[in-house]
């Protein structure tokens, strides 16, 4: 199976509300990233990062005991887009849109909103999604130089 001639791509497994399931999301956003052959991809270790932070505020603000959540990839060639599903109430709001600097909590999504080139949050019956973009440069994302990828006949 190649990834390259099915786009678009996506994946999502659901974790369970527990401690292990962040370290989880984020090698299934690796093993994911490395599917789709972007492990060379300078932006990798941004995307795992922010799903880690979707993740864990999910974990601790969205997933109500006996729930989880979702997390969902998908890469279309020219984008990688991260979705992390909660069935909890309210919305994340970044640190400094509501409270103090030495607040605790919130810096995640600053994170977020620092690494991705987009992000937001959307509703769904119940909870929400929040979701991070990233623009694949297929030039960059094999380690060629500047200028278009051969892509399948790449020596990279």
């Amino acid at each position: 199976m190649n990834a390259q001639t099915e786009l678009p791509c996506q994946r999502d497994q659901f974790y369970g509300r527990a401690r292990r399931s962040v370290p989880a999301a984020r090698r299934f956003t690796e093993w994911s990233l490395s599917y789709w052959g972007l492990t060379a991809w300078e932006r990798s270790a941004d995307v795992s990062l922010c799903v880690s932070e979707l993740a864990t505020n999910a974990l601790l603000h969205g997933a109500p005991p006996g729930r989880g959540f979702l997390v969902r990839l998908r890469y279309d060639g020219d984008l990688v887009r991260a979705e992390v599903h909660d069935s909890g109430p309210g919305l994340p709001q970044v640190v400094g849109e509501t409270g103090a600097a030495d607040e605790e909590g919130g810096r995640g999504l600053l994170l977020v909103a620092s690494l991705a080139d987009k992000w937001g949050v959307g509703r769904r019956a119940p909870g929400k999604l929040v979701w991070c973009e990233f623009a694949v440069r297929a030039s960059r994302a094999c380690g060629c130089p500047a200028g278009p990828c051969p892509g399948a006949a790449c020596a990279r």
